[in-house]
């Protein structure tokens, strides 16, 4: 990722400079600027589009990583807050009325999510499918008042245009929250400990936050819906 911009940043100063050049050996600035504007936005656009999601527009996980990276450099040693949100019942939304209509929410979810994120300092991603990831500063602002404002933001039903006619679909959330210092490691300390909190949420009836508390661990997975891809990645690396 970061090598990738970097590249990109490299290409876009060679084409300023060669615009630049360009006046220098009489080609002219104005039939230069074209090109150049034009070269300028295709950058721009691939570097939005290496740190996005491309249906909802959120961060990507490189994204959110460049964002805690930031974050951690503008504030080194500062609290913040790490935030695991998985959709209740969204499998149930694709089944009974499509993917197209799951894309929907998931759009609308997005937007719910960002403002929150906008409104608290924060920012958010599409971690993976019905699955969002978000950081957030510790300020004026308590932990609760956020996770709370996350959970009803999924909570208001979405109007959607189904195959039968117009639909209202509900939904709640499972929110794990984790409190870390921002020169903790973004998946490997932040976003691990608010995985286990969100299955304890999970666990708990869903529709929940749960805060992680030292010593916390994941639940038996028995008391889950099944075994996830990470659960089955950590499987293999035992048995090899």
């Amino acid at each position: 990722m970061f090598i990738t911009i970097l590249v990109a940043a490299i290409i876009y100063t060679a084409v300023t400079l060669l615009a630049g050049a360009c006046v220098g050996f009489g080609v002219g600035y104005l039939a230069a600027r074209p090109a150049v504007a034009q070269l300028r936005d295709e950058l721009a656009d691939a570097a939005w589009q290496l740190a996005h999601d491309p249906l909802t527009g959120l961060y990507n996980r490189r994204g959110l990583r460049t964002a805690y990276a930031a974050f951690a450099a503008t504030f080194p040693g500062q609290p913040v807050v790490a935030i695991l949100l998985d959709l209740d019942g969204f499998k149930e939304i694709n089944d009974d009325h499509g993917h197209d209509v799951g894309d929907e929410v998931l759009i609308e979810i997005a937007e719910r999510l960002a403002h929150v994120a906008t409104t608290y300092g924060g920012e958010m991603a599409r971690h993976s499918g019905d699955e969002f990831a978000g950081i957030f500063p510790v300020r004026e602002h308590g932990i609760r008042q956020i996770a709370d404002a996350l959970l009803a933001a999924v909570a208001t039903s979405i109007d959607v245009q189904a195959a039968t006619g117009p639909a209202a679909v509900a939904l709640s959330a499972s929110i794990g929250v984790a409190v870390v210092d921002s020169n903790d490691p973004l998946e490997d300390v932040a976003l691990h400990r608010a995985d286990i909190a969100m299955f304890h949420a999970k666990r708990g009836g869903r529709n929940q936050h749960v805060l992680y508390t030292p010593g916390m661990t994941m639940p038996p997975s028995e008391a889950r819906r099944g075994l996830r891809l990470r659960d089955l990645h950590q499987q293999r690396g035992v048995t090899a």
